[in-house]
């Protein structure tokens, strides 16, 4: 057995033995022993995908461990991208989960310690898969232990239950819809295996390719959270206990987007003009809706969230260009899209880890996720202070941060495709621009104000004055997630030759890209790396600073009150709320947004003329749930209610539906005949 099979197979039995852990250790033992197993798992899956992007694939079939088909394991470049990103994400989660799980409320019970594990081992079979059926299990079992941990909490929030009701209902639409596709195109090429749907699919028509893509689209589209399928994403990550929703927001997400590329560029081999500008479409509305409602969100962890439904759409984005341009004929440009996708599914995967981890260490010391309720953390914090800063500037996409590199590429691939395309292009990459450098800006305004928010003002709640720093564990879960992003942002060109082999099976061709981030002066002939700019920055931030400072320790400096105008010192109610920051966005987008507003006056008893008080609310819902959600739900409750006479507990009337049912089907039969 190759390396690439070894350690996958590593990766998968240390899974089963973490989850053996949670079940059988004692409550003090079992933290730390499914935390172990999950944490080589991720570092043997780490490796697997560091083979396969070397050039050394793996594949293999055991006949006998699934009815009929068996399970068909296969590691392309493709799949080891994905096993290496998921690997790093679980390594993370699982040192932070140690220390997390350690406060109790049902987190180091057997079945949670249990489920992370199992999580982690289908989320590492899902890219290992290698026909439908094998891919169908492990996309269910993902599905159902992700579903199991989503609710983990739900004695303790009502809103947990909620959650986890929206996430299985969507979860297990988008699986039917997958599983349609599927079927549909092994049908068609007569064999379920992804290597006869690939020879087979030149020869199938287009209505039968479009199809195929259509719904598999859709339900890779919904496991990603790219809108309007979103609706899940916004309540299960929030409600989900933070270490597992790094792993949902890190690592599950991406996998939509694998599925995408599998099934649209591998085994389709592309398609027509259409079909990418539908994902063009979706990435674009997915970006720059996903990052409005971030600017408005006031929940710390609902704000990453939808920052995930603005990423994938950008990863979208740059897929739907990719395949708009080989379309057109123009390989080099499709895989610099592609190479984009790809380079921005890595950086999102480090800095989504970090940002959902410092959050959950903040809930972790006060109890509440809303940044109106918190600030003053950086003083009893200021560990996870520093790792959130390091998330926000990654996740902000401004320069020396891993999340512009990605931007960058994507913005530059779409800008050197106007010279040469034709009309659609020439119509949609200008659009698609727009949407990036909209969505990179909102996005510095959102991490601003979690950050300046959450964290450098003044405290507003007794929670979090009595704010403390998280355990030891946690803090080293976050401090490796923030190291990944800090050489991803200085070395982008690391991961170069892997991920250019990642790229041919994705967009194939005879032009191969790499990821090389190079900065070139106006009239020199040289080139300069980000790390060379990063420490000539550090030089010329730090020297001068620290030049001043001790100047200024030189001089006897005499303590004085500034003059307050009166009005004494500043008090936590003189500064921003995440209300009040988002309040010029949320007014310039009102039209999208829809906010929804409540004033209520309450006179006094003697006198209706004499106000006793005024109560304001205000909130910004998510308009698509209301607007497209609310009445397919309403009409759905409407016809359950209607139809409860037709289940009145007779048997014969039940005998009787059976039997009606049977005839139609044989009548339906016989006419097609």
């Amino acid at each position: 057995m190759s390396l690439t099979g070894a350690a996958l197979g590593a990766g998968l039995g240390s899974s089963l033995l973490a989850a053996a852990a949670g079940t059988l250790l004692p409550r003090r033992a079992r933290r730390v022993g499914a935390g172990l197993g999950t944490g080589a798992a991720g570092i043997a899956a780490v490796v697997a995908g560091g083979a396969a992007l070397s050039g050394r694939p793996w594949d293999a079939w055991y006949p006998d461990l699934l009815p009929l088909a068996g399970i068909r394991l296969s590691v392309d470049p493709l799949s080891g991208l994905f096993l290496a990103v998921t690997g790093a994400v679980a390594v993370c989660a699982a040192v932070y989960g140690v220390g997390y799980a350690r406060g109790g409320h049902g987190l180091d019970g057997r079945a949670t310690q249990a489920m992370v594990p199992l999580f982690v081992a289908a989320m590492l079979l899902v890219p290992a898969a290698a026909s439908a059926s094998t891919f169908l299990v492990a996309w269910e079992l993902m599905a159902l232990t992700s579903l199991l941990l989503v609710v983990a909490e739900h004695r303790r929030r009502a809103a947990v239950a909620e959650a986890g009701l929206w996430y299985a209902v969507m979860t297990h639409l988008g699986l039917v819809v997958v599983l349609a596709g599927l079927a549909g195109f092994a049908a068609a090429a007569d064999g379920e295996s992804f290597a006869r749907m690939r020879a087979a699919a030149d020869g199938m028509s287009p209505a039968v390719r479009g199809a195929v893509f259509c719904a598999t689209f859709a339900g890779f589209a919904s496991k990603a959270g790219i809108v309007p399928l979103h609706v899940w994403l916004p309540r299960a990550h929030p409600e989900a206990p933070s270490h597992v929703s790094a792993l949902m927001s890190a690592a599950m997400v991406n996998l939509g987007v694998y599925g995408i590329v599998r099934v649209g560029f591998d085994l389709l081999g592309g398609g027509p003009e259409w079909w990418w500008l539908l994902a063009l479409a979706a990435g674009a509305a997915s970006a720059l809706y996903g990052i409005l409602q971030a600017a408005v969100a006031t929940d710390l962890k609902r704000l990453l969230a939808y920052s995930t439904c603005e990423n994938m759409g950008l990863v979208l984005l740059g897929v739907g260009a990719s395949g708009l341009f080989a379309a057109a004929g123009s390989r080099p440009l499709a895989a610099l899209a592609m190479t984009a996708a790809l380079l921005h599914v890595v950086n999102h995967a480090g800095f989504k880890t970090l940002l959902f981890l410092s959050a959950g260490s903040v809930v972790h010391a006060t109890g509440t996720r809303d940044l109106d309720a918190l600030g003053g953390l950086r003083s009893p914090m200021p560990a996870t202070t520093a790792l959130f800063g390091v998330g926000a500037l990654m996740a902000s996409a401004l320069p020396l941060g891993n999340g512009f590199v990605s931007e960058w590429l994507l913005v530059q691939s779409l800008i050197h495709a106007l010279p040469s395309g034709g009309t659609v292009t020439a119509v949609t990459m200008p659009l698609a621009v727009a949407v990036v450098a909209l969505s990179a800006g909102l996005a510095v305004a959102t991490f601003v104000k979690a950050f300046g928010v959450g964290f450098l003002a003044r405290p507003r709640t007794p929670a979090a004055e009595r704010a403390h720093e998280s355990p030891a564990t946690m803090l080293a879960g976050m401090a490796a997630a923030a190291v990944c992003c800090v050489a991803l942002a200085l070395a982008p060109g690391w991961a170069a030759s892997g991920l250019s082999r990642a790229i041919a099976v994705a967009a194939p061709g005879p032009d191969a890209v790499s990821a090389q981030a190079t900065l070139r002066p106006a009239g020199l002939p040289s080139t300069m790396s980000p790390l060379v700019i990063a420490v000539a920055l550090l030089v010329a931030v730090v020297g001068p600073a620290a030049l001043l400072r001790a100047a200024a320790s030189r001089r006897a400096r005499r303590r004085a009150r500034l003059w307050d105008c009166g009005a004494g010192p500043m008090s936590s109610r003189m500064e921003y709320t995440a209300t009040s920051f988002a309040e010029p966005l949320q007014r310039v987008f009102d039209d999208v947004l829809a906010p929804e507003t409540d004033l209520d006056v309450t006179p006094v008893t003697e006198s209706a003329y004499l106000v006793d008080s005024v109560t304001y609310r205000a909130r910004v819902g998510d308009r698509i749930e209301h607007r497209l959600y609310r009445p397919v739900l309403a009409a759905v409750a409407w016809t359950g209610q209607a139809a409860r006479p037709l289940a009145n507990g007779s048997v014969h009337r039940y005998v009787g539906y059976g039997f009606y049912a049977f005839t139609g089907v044989l009548v339906v039969l016989a006419v097609l005949r």
